[in-house]
């Protein structure tokens, strides 16, 4: 049987642009016969769905809360998601096994380069989690100094340390009262929720750098906004996704080169709609 459906996982889900993104790429490349959903799956009932699937899965898509707690349902995974313990993506192989992949850090280099931004001297993360190891792994790669990290706790700020550890990157902790400072940062990356980042939009300097805000819905955030009115970069979550879910298409369909550029209409269209 051919492997034809695929979905998107997590909880809340009905927000989920990824079936936009992925059915518009399948409607491009000519693969009419591929589907691809939306669950509302938790943590505890991901085990069950994982265990009813059938040889006609080819992958899956992960949000939270499932990004770490599908790990120990694999295989095996990726050395890029092993560096982050966080997975995104799950390709199902031809004989059954269940493999665990993160095209969240290649996606956040790929939407950064597509904007020019190939190094930076420092960069500051707002916030901790799964998105903001992630943001660190990337930073690993093109951050040639220090990284700040604003968090609201000692634990979070323990665990960006140690991920920093991990990855080689020199990370710097912060308490979340002085987030205001990181605006000054070439490159800042907000991986907060919905929200989180609003009391800070007062705050963005005159000469800002470059904002990569991880949100797609709502669009744009009050910091987002106030970033462009001073002049500065932006990129913001469907930038992300649109890249990530280039490199899902890519893993489950066997395609070598999945249409970025229609996958991006679709999105930009399907927020239009919903404001």
């Amino acid at each position: 049987m051919s492997r034809i459906r695929a979905a998107v996982l997590g909880s809340p889900i009905e927000h989920s642009l990824s079936p936009v993104l992925h059915r518009a790429a399948y409607q491009e490349l000519g693969l009419g016969e591929r589907s691809y959903d939306r669950f509302e799956i938790d943590e505890a009932a991901l085990p069950g769905f994982l265990a009813q699937l059938g040889p006609e899965w080819a992958g899956l898509s992960l949000t939270m809360p499932l990004k770490r707690a599908i790990i120990p349902l694999l295989d095996e995974i990726s050395d890029t998601a092993a560096s982050v313990e966080t997975v995104n993506t799950v390709v199902f192989t031809e004989d059954g096994r269940k493999v665990g992949d993160n095209t969240d850090i290649p996606g956040l280099l790929a939407a950064l380069g597509e904007q020019g931004v190939q190094k930076v001297e420092s960069a500051a993360v707002l916030g901790a989690g799964a998105t903001a190891s992630s943001a660190l792994a990337a930073l690993a790669r093109i951050c040639t100094g220090e990284v700040t990290a604003y968090v609201r706790s000692e634990a979070r700020a323990a665990e960006m340390r140690e991920w920093g550890e991990r990855l080689g990157v020199d990370v710097r902790t912060a308490d979340w009262s002085r987030a205001a400072e990181a605006l000054a940062a070439p490159l800042v990356i907000a991986t907060t929720p919905a929200g989180a980042t609003d009391e800070l939009a007062a705050s963005v300097p005159a000469a800002a750098g470059t904002l990569f805000d991880v949100l797609y819905d709502p669009w744009p955030t009050p910091l987002a906004a106030a970033w462009t009115h001073r002049g500065g970069k932006l990129l913001g979550g469907l930038d992300l996704l649109v890249h990530q879910a280039v490199l899902q298409v890519e893993l489950m369909t066997g395609c070598p080169t999945a249409p970025l550029a229609a996958m991006r209409a679709a999105g930009e269209a399907a927020l239009r709609a919903r404001h």
